[in-house]
């Protein structure tokens, strides 16, 4: 059987098989990806893969990854030292005001024995309003200190402390204290800000370590 004319240029050579110049015994890739060399990492094919979806809750969305802090937080954490540092000069200066009081009453000399009682009890509840304020002011202090790395322990001591701040702004407004609503409204927004879930997401963040 004779596969062609020697002569024609066209026609296929003896002792190959047809698959276009490939050498006999190594069949031709149709349409299939040749295998990489040794060391080539293997082509993909079809679609390009889609990026990664960037996760609400740090890098690969798990608790503890690294998060920005939100924004209200951030308000809450400078509120707190504002509270805090204001309260506890607060009841610093009432327990000092308290003894300075008593002692200039006493050394004025005009008062009787009842007189002496009321003015001891009013020094008294100086020094309790005194360390009320210090213990506030303590407490918003540490909070505002551990909002960084505080886990959601400190996102419900927050809350009840704004609350309790809020109760007592509406007592002094009820007093005719205008000063107080100043510290209604950092009461109010601790507590909407730390109640937000974008507040709760930073604070859960840590769960794991409390």
């Amino acid at each position: 059987m004779s596969f062609g004319e020697p002569n024609n240029p066209y026609g296929q050579p003896q002792g190959q098989q047809p698959g276009y110049g490939q050498p006999q015994g190594q069949q031709p890739g149709y349409g299939y990806p040749q295998q990489a060399p040794q060391g080539v990492p293997p082509q993909q094919y079809g679609y390009p893969q889609a990026p990664p979806v960037q996760q609400p809750y740090g890098v690969g969305g798990y608790p503890g990854a690294a998060m920005e802090m939100p924004g209200g937080v951030k308000a809450v954490r400078v509120m707190l030292w504002i509270l805090g540092i204001l309260q506890a000069l607060f009841g610093v200066l009432a327990m000092v005001a308290s003894s300075w009081f008593a002692e200039q009453m006493a050394s004025s000399g005009e008062l009787d024995a009842q007189g002496q009682d009321a003015v001891d009890a009013l020094a008294v509840m100086m020094v309790v309003f005194g360390v009320i304020g210090l213990a506030f002011g303590v407490w918003a202090i540490v909070m505002a200190a551990k909002i960084k790395s505080g886990g959601n322990g400190i996102r419900i001591s927050g809350i009840v402390y704004g609350s309790l701040v809020t109760l007592g702004s509406v007592v002094n407004l009820i007093g005719m204290n205008p000063f107080a609503l100043v510290s209604l409204a950092m009461g109010v927004l601790i507590i909407v800000f730390l109640a937000k879930t974008e507040g709760a997401a930073w604070f859960k963040r840590n769960t794991a370590q409390y």
